[in-house]
């Protein structure tokens, strides 16, 4: 650290020496923060134990000998180590939800999140009506903790290939109290779903190109590479979800899934399938959804 702890009293002080500090050094953000303020009020608030939306009431306060010792290690991985903020704290929230995250999993940032349930109204007019669905590549579960939250009736499926991220998974499934609605398999995307079918199947698969791979800054290289990586075109993964999707949706079943920028690459890879591209906040390119029949009927 470029500056002695003891000179930093009041939680205001550790603000603004994060603030200028994390800027100094660059670092990436985009997991769960888009700015080094956020970032630096969300990591002080969480190193002292204090609410999250109650930053102005405690900007005066002062920190104990061993506080300031413990949030100067924290910010020093977050700067020289370049860990993100999520797996420093274990934890990520989507809205309101609160997830467990640790280096075996993605860091949850997924634009279907903005979609369940309402993004998805056009198609799935009433939420009750989805008895079985499906999170393909659910890393921590979360989507499929949200799947399950929006689709009261729905007894949903959540697959990874990966047995480390199903373990997290397993505990976030635990800590909502939905083990007995949310089935945790290992698979290669549909590969172990024997005699399965959903009425709505999402995926956030990895989509990240080979190209983009090779430029991402420090912090995304702490997530697991299989999470991330999808291929020369991004769309390794994708390919398998959109072939055997008619296999296993229920007529008039729904598919969505998330791409990041790869809509361009999706639509030159199938010229024939009417994609319809969902908007989410700042992004009208980066989910699709298709309904079952116009997948068969572009093939």
């Amino acid at each position: 650290m470029s500056a002695p702890i003891h000179e930093l009293e009041t939680v205001r002080d550790w603000l603004r020496w994060s603030v200028t500090r994390f800027t100094e050094a660059t670092l990436a953000f985009g997991h769960g923060t888009t700015n080094a303020w956020d970032e630096a009020a969300y990591l002080v608030l969480h190193a002292l134990s204090l609410p999250l939306d109650r930053l102005e009431l405690f900007l005066d306060a002062r920190l104990t000998q061993h506080e300031r010792a413990k949030l100067g290690e924290l910010l020093a991985r977050r700067i020289d180590a370049r860990v993100p903020a999520a797996y420093l704290t274990r934890e990520a929230w989507l809205g309101e939800f609160r997830f467990y995250v640790d280096e075996r999993v993605i860091i949850p940032r997924s634009f279907i999140a903005e979609l369940l349930p309402d993004g998805l109204a056009p198609w799935i007019p009433d939420p009750s009506a989805i008895g079985t669905a499906l999170d393909l590549c659910t890393g921590s579960g979360c989507l499929a903790i949200l799947l399950a939250h929006a689709y009261p009736e729905a007894d949903v499926d959540a697959v990874d290939l990966s047995s480390d991220a199903l373990a997290v998974a397993e505990r976030n499934v635990a800590d909502y109290g939905l083990a007995g609605r949310i089935n945790l398999i290992r698979s290669d995307l549909y590969a172990n779903l024997v005699e399965k079918s959903y009425d709505l199947v999402i995926s956030n698969p990895p989509y990240v190109t080979d190209r983009s791979m090779d430029a991402l800054p420090a912090e995304y290289r702490h997530e697991p590479a299989m999470a991330l990586a999808g291929g020369d075109d991004g769309l390794d993964a994708v390919r398998g979800i959109v072939k055997d999707a008619p296999r296993f949706l229920n007529p008039g079943g729904l598919l969505v899934v998330e791409v990041g920028h790869g809509r361009a690459a999706v639509e030159s890879a199938y010229p024939r399938m009417p994609f319809v591209w969902l908007e989410t906040e700042g992004h009208d390119d980066a989910v699709f959804a298709i309904p079952r029949e116009d997948i068969v009927a572009g093939r």
